[in-house]
This record gives C-alpha cells, structure tokens and sequence, in this order.
C-alpha cells in the first residue's frame, strides 16, 4: 500500500467518522410535540377512563424483527368515545419476558391497578397507540382529602387544557383539574365538533 492509499483510506475512515457523529445525536433524540387538547378529543379513535387489570408480555417478530410488547387491559369504568365493552386492551411496545426488558423512552408504563383517562389510536398498529405516545394519558391521583384530580404520565398536575400543547408549563400550574371536570371538557369538545 502507497502512502497515498494509505492517506486515503485515513481521510474516507474520518470523513464516515464525522458523518456518523453527526447523525448520532438525530438517533438518539426523539421529541413528541404535545398535542392540544382538541387534537387529543379529535384524534383519538376512543377515549375511555380505566383501571388496569392485567398486563401480559408476549415475544412478536422473528430474527432481528423479535421484539417484546405487552398488551395492557383496562376495565372500562367510563366510556367517553367511541365503541366499548367492558374491557378495553391496548398493545403497547416494551415489557419483561424471560429475563429482558425491552422499552422506548417516555413511553408510559402501567401498572395493576393504574387508573387513567385514555386517548387511543392506532391500536394494534402503532408502536405506542396512544395520541402524543406519552400526553395520550392522563392519570388519576386521590388527594388526602378525597378529591380526584388529573396528572399527566409524568405525574404533573394539569391545570388549565386551554394552554396543553402550547405551553405544558403553564397548562400544570395553578389548580388541578378534577377528573369530573376533566371529563366534562372532553364531552364538551365532543358535542362542539359534532354540532360543527
């Protein structure tokens, strides 16, 4: 090998050494814009308050394809849109299954028992079928004195809808939203649209 070939075989390993450092930070990063609050009411092919009754881990895919996903059933305590049973499952990517753990960042991860308010799309299809993947849930917290409020997946009090999707710092502070009053916004979205 001359040292011409040698200089470049050095020059094209570094040139695809820094096209690889530039792409890695693009890999790495996912953002999930928020969704206003009527994209979450009118993307969301059901949305439905739940608790979680089972969580079950199943191997999908062969070869470099095989991955985990756990299907997550909720018993429907009430049914706000569209068509539902009693029981309600969703397929979400993730989950442990023979010692490995498979899951996406900000995904939001369920428990037995969870209570939550559910935006659903995609069920079945999607990676995450939830709209906005982690602002698709709004979770149920009970307050010492009784009191059902609202939070987002991360645990944040949602306070004011009006300001979801534009400005998630604004939309957390102040008092939070009831999961009656919650409720009642959605309905009242549903009937604005509907008489549009």
């Amino acid at each position: 090998m001359t040292s011409i070939d040698a200089l470049m075989k050095t020059i094209r390993a570094l040139f695809f050494v820094a096209c690889l450092a530039l792409t890695l930070p693009t890999l790495q990063a996912t953002t999930v814009i928020p969704p206003t609050f009527d994209q979450l009411v009118n993307q969301a092919e059901v949305i439905f308050q739940g608790t979680v009754t089972d969580l079950r881990p199943q191997w999908m895919g062969e070869g470099a394809e095989r991955h985990i996903v756990t299907f997550v059933t909720f018993k429907i305590d009430d049914p706000i849109k569209g068509v539902l049973k009693e029981s309600s499952t969703i397929r979400m990517f993730g989950g442990t299954l023979d010692g490995q753990t498979m899951e996406a960042t900000d995904t939001p991860r369920f428990k037995l028992g969870d209570r939550d308010i559910l935006f659903v799309e995609n069920n079945g299809t999607q990676f995450v079928p939830l709209v906005g993947i982690m602002h698709g849930r709004f979770r149920i917290q009970k307050e010492a004195s009784g009191r059902e409020n609202v939070s987002k997946d991360n645990g944040a009090p949602v306070a004011d809808l009006a300001k979801l999707g534009s400005d998630e710092k604004a939309a957390t502070t102040g008092r939070p939203l009831s999961t009656a009053e919650f409720k009642a916004a959605i309905r009242q979205n549903l009937g604005s649209n509907a008489a549009k």
